[in-house]
């Protein structure tokens, strides 16, 4: 049986490749601490599961559901933009319901790009990011997000033949999984950039609730207000705990959220309208669970980070997201696969390998503080532990010696 060569492109991924490991803790009898995907363990709220449950009874609800039957949905939708923004949207023309912001950014491309076109892509980044180019046949340049320049792109070192055959950028900010945010003048800076080399430019915005301090996440679309080459993708995973859900949407560029309607109706209609009805009680009712959910990770952050800390890893307090971005002990400098493989064999806790979110992810891994605060210390305590045993604990790595636990 023959395949197709681009399945060749999608065979690593990084949450399969944990997924191996912890099947092999499990099977040891390790008490498993998942911090290896970014699925929120807090409740959906009440209201928004109420009006789900009152769209089961309605058999109005039960049938296909097509782009007018989603009005409602995508009225919500503008609304809340344009209270959270300040910038009107076209709920008609500027809106698309998606399953999710990893629908939007992994069709977008096979809209947008002809085969052997370049797209650009941050480095580490969200892994259906590359794997919806690949999908449309493109190639990848990837852009390095390094310390020493905040995690933000430097758009003067991309080459001058990758940019003649460049038709598609791809940011996202807060960043996963460098936890990094970025200023409304470095999306200005993009905006002018894209418009200067004739390129499409999408923001994937699923973590615009999730930033811990200082100013809100600006919106690409503040820094492209006319609308002339930008899309966005949001997402209720984050802000209402609704991953499970699949429910997010599209703002921007009418023609680009037109492109992307054409693909998606090749591939599905829409939900079912119950969880687009969720999703409207979320984006317009009180907004209290999303300032507890905010609290609440940022609690764990704090917990987590100060035990490492502690125990002599030192880390620093991410700005935003659900995530610790923590750069590897020097002996597992290049070895981040192996360590997250070996941590969750040996000590149950199972963390994702930067080298899982491209080349200039090595050296780094990713926690998600998917767990309470007591199980987040109980998983740092494990992780000094092997790290000493491992014979890491030397103070040229991080400074000081780790304590034995216990």
């Amino acid at each position: 049986m023959q395949f197709a060569d681009r399945l060749g492109d999608l065979q690593s991924n990084v949450f399969a490749d944990m997924d191996q490991a912890k099947a092999i803790a499990r099977a040891a009898g390790r008490d498993l601490i998942d911090l290896s995907l970014g699925s929120s363990d807090l409740a959906v709220e009440a209201s928004i599961l109420e009006r789900i449950g009152q769209s089961l009874g309605d058999p109005a609800t039960h049938g296909y559901l097509l782009f007018h039957g989603t009005r409602d949905f995508r009225q919500a939708a503008a609304a809340w933009y344009e209270g959270r923004f300040g910038l009107p949207i076209d709920p008609e023309t500027e809106v698309l319901p998606l399953i999710g912001s990893q629908e939007g950014t992994a069709h977008l491309p096979l809209a947008i790009l002809n085969p052997s076109d370049y797209a650009l892509l941050l480095d580490p980044g969200y892994p259906s990011h590359a794997g919806g180019v690949y999908l449309a046949g493109g190639q990848i340049y990837p852009m390095p997000l390094l310390a020493e320049h905040q995690f933000l792109p430097v758009f003067s070192q991309i080459p001058q033949p990758v940019l003649a055959q460049a038709r598609l950028m791809v940011l996202s900010y807060p960043h996963n999984p460098t936890t990094a945010i970025a200023p409304l003048s470095f999306f200005e800076e993009a905006v002018a950039f894209c418009q200067q080399h004739d390129l499409v430019l999408v923001h994937d915005f699923p973590y615009v609730d999730l930033v811990f301090e200082g100013s809100a996440a600006p919106s690409i679309l503040q820094a492209d207000r006319q609308k002339q080459l930008a899309i966005e993708f949001f997402s209720c995973s984050k802000s209402y705990s609704m991953g499970g859900f699949r429910i997010g949407f599209a703002v921007g560029n009418r023609e680009l959220i037109l492109a992307l309607r054409q693909v998606k109706a090749a591939v599905d209609f829409n939900q079912y309208k119950g969880i687009l009805n969720g999703a409207i009680a979320a984006l317009t009712g009180p907004q209290v669970g999303v300032a507890k959910r905010l609290q609440t990770f940022r609690d764990r952050r704090d917990a987590f980070v100060g035990v490492l800390n502690q125990m002599g890893w030192q880390v620093s307090l991410p700005p935003a997201t659900m995530y610790i971005w923590a750069r590897l002990p020097a002996a597992w400098a290049n070895q981040s696969v192996q360590f997250c493989q070996e941590l969750v064999v040996k000590t149950g806790v199972a963390a994702s390998p930067g080298a899982g979110f491209g080349k200039f992810g090595e050296g780094y891994v990713r926690f998600a503080l998917v767990q309470d605060p007591a199980r987040l210390e109980v998983a740092a305590a494990r992780i000094a532990e092997f790290i000493a045993s491992e014979g890491t604990s030397e103070k040229a790595d991080f400074g000081v010696s780790f304590r034995p636990v216990g």
